[in-house]
């Protein structure tokens, strides 16, 4: 295990309720859907609700992309089911002083072209992680820390940091080793045409048809335990019911992102068995503070405004007590969530015990647009994706219902997520339904989502809706030189305080994780939602 490794980091993501694997499997099992010319047992089909933006590991810090990576890289230090830190290709880490960390490398790993994984391998990795070329969301905010690099020998290797850093291995277990032969200039289209995809993973790339398909071979060179399956398909199916049908038909034999209104049926379906776990995702709505004129905001008349009114903290929390969460976990998530007034989830380091929803009310929304000046409403847009979160559509269809009735007429758009996606890198937005996914502790939703968009500082990656506090900045800049474990999550709790008081966004629910299997599998339910080949195994007896 890793020598000196801070508290904080050992302690696994436990308390949430429900934690765990769930599974439950009726009737006799279903004959395993193979792909032609393969032996029955030896290929494993799934299907996942969103997909890739693309290969490249270092391009964009999003869920899907990061899951995909899983299989054909691997971080310095990995993560478990729960959240907890693992060693990876570092066996061991300790801080040699107050700024030089040290890291001691796995031997005899080797890259799926045959090449020995070294120090220079990482070194290499850390050196192209900023330099990705219109990166949506940088993994620059991962390796920022680190303001020097020393390889000692082949197997251990140092990074110095500006004064004390004690989430460095927090922030690379974040990051994918890539091999140094890809090359000093490697694109981000070498990935996606193969040519790059080098790794230590437990697979091998084989094809990648874009928003249809990944398909992998095993690495039977892999160094830890080796995946089930010689051969894996992974589909990407946006469509709820397309997706469930692939799945009752035997097309694939796991989905991801099993839709809610579909869960009793599934449950009385024989074959089918199932793992659930509460979430580390937060599902929330982002506000335009950016623009002095808000692209999508209007008077009731359709005349654009002067001023911004996303400015005004009054109207911020006007939409956001306007939002009845309950009732969206209750009725369009089918109790699938947990309301949420802060980004992190009950139990999850930095959770914020007295800081809960805000509490629902059309009266005190309506009287606090009225103070704010806007006694009549305007009118906003809020988009949103319609194939990346549990019954996304349905949920800015719900918000866009319930600030009507606080005199907010709102006009609801969904679209792909890789549509929207673009949109937000230009801030092309007044309002917009996004989730994002902790790793087990605070650090990285603050710095990515709540601080100040400074890229030299890997400050507000992810935030270009424009919001900046300078308090939050620096409670932030505080707790990432904190030493202390106790005292850092304290100081974070104050920054996550400030932010949500001030309405930096507009926090609804954790989601709920549920896969679906079928024909005697099992999968170990992660909390970061991850759906991984190498985690789907045959059931026993």
């Amino acid at each position: 295990m890793a020598e000196r490794m801070p508290a904080l980091q050992r302690r696994a993501f436990l308390a949430l309720p429900g934690a765990g694997l769930l599974a439950s499997a009726t009737g006799a099992r279903a004959q395993t859907g193979v792909a032609a010319g393969t032996a029955p047992g030896t290929t494993l089909n799934l299907a996942v609700a969103a997909p890739v933006t693309s290969l490249d590991p270092h391009y964009h810090t999003l869920s899907p992309n990061n899951m995909m990576a899983e299989h054909f890289f691997d971080p310095l230090v990995g993560r478990d089911a729960k959240a907890a830190l693992r060693p990876a290709l570092a066996e061991s880490w300790h801080l040699v002083d107050e700024t030089t960390w040290e890291f001691r490398l796995r031997r005899g790993v080797k890259f799926s072209n045959g090449q020995d994984f070294t120090a220079e391998d990482v070194a290499y990795t850390y050196r192209r992680v900023p330099t990705v070329v219109n990166s949506p969301g940088s993994f620059g905010i991962y390796t920022k820390a680190i303001t020097g690099t020393e390889i000692v020998d082949p197997h251990t290797i140092r990074f110095k940091t500006n004064g004390v850093y004690p989430l460095l291995p927090q922030d690379l277990s974040q990051v994918y080793i890539i091999c140094k032969a890809a090359g000093e200039n490697v694109a981000t289209g070498d990935f996606n045409n193969g040519r790059a995809m080098i790794g230590t993973g437990p697979f091998r790339f084989v094809s990648f048809n874009a928003d249809d398909r990944v398909v992998m071979s095993r690495n039977d060179a892999y160094w830890a335990e080796k995946p089930e399956w010689s051969q894996v398909v992974y589909r990407f199916i946006p469509g709820d019911g397309v997706r469930v049908a692939a799945l009752l038909s035997g097309d694939v034999q796991m989905i991801d992102v099993v839709p809610p209104n579909d869960m009793p049926r599934l449950r009385t379906t024989p074959g089918i068995a199932f793992a659930e776990m509460p979430s580390l995702r937060c599902i929330y709505i982002k506000l335009d503070t950016a623009h002095d004129v808000s692209p999508y905001i209007t008077d009731n008349d359709g005349k654009p405004f002067t001023r911004n009114p996303l400015r005004d903290l009054r109207v911020r929390q006007a939409l956001s007590i306007g939002i009845n969460r309950q009732a969206i976990v209750d009725r369009v998530m089918q109790g699938a969530g947990t309301p949420i007034g802060q980004m992190m989830p009950p139990g999850a380091n930095g959770y914020v015990a007295d800081l809960p929803p805000p509490t629902f009310s059309i009266d005190r929304a309506k009287a606090l647009l009225a103070e704010a000046g806007y006694p009549n409403g305007f009118q906003i847009t809020l988009i949103g994706p319609n194939n990346r979160y549990v019954n996304d559509a349905q949920i800015i269809q719900a918000v866009g219902q319930m600030w009507q009735r606080i005199g907010v007429r709102t006009r609801v758009e969904a679209m792909p997520f890789a549509v929207m996606a673009q949109r937000q890198a230009r801030n092309d937005m007044s309002a917009m339904l996004i989730g994002w996914a902790t790793a087990g502790e605070p650090s990285t939703a603050i710095r990515g989502n709540l601080t100040t968009r400074i890229p030299d500082k890997g400050f507000g990656t992810v935030n270009f809706s424009g919001y900046s506090n300078p308090q939050v900045d620096a409670l932030t800049d505080e707790g990432l030189r904190t030493a202390d474990d106790a005292k850092r999550e304290a100081i974070f709790g104050r920054a996550m305080r400030v932010a949500m008081e001030d309405v930096a966004l507009i926090t609804l629910h954790m989601q709920k994780n549920i896969w679906a299997l079928k024909g005697g599998m099992t999968y170990e339910a992660r909390a970061d939602e991850y759906t991984l080949a190498m985690g789907v195994k045959r059931a026993v007896g």
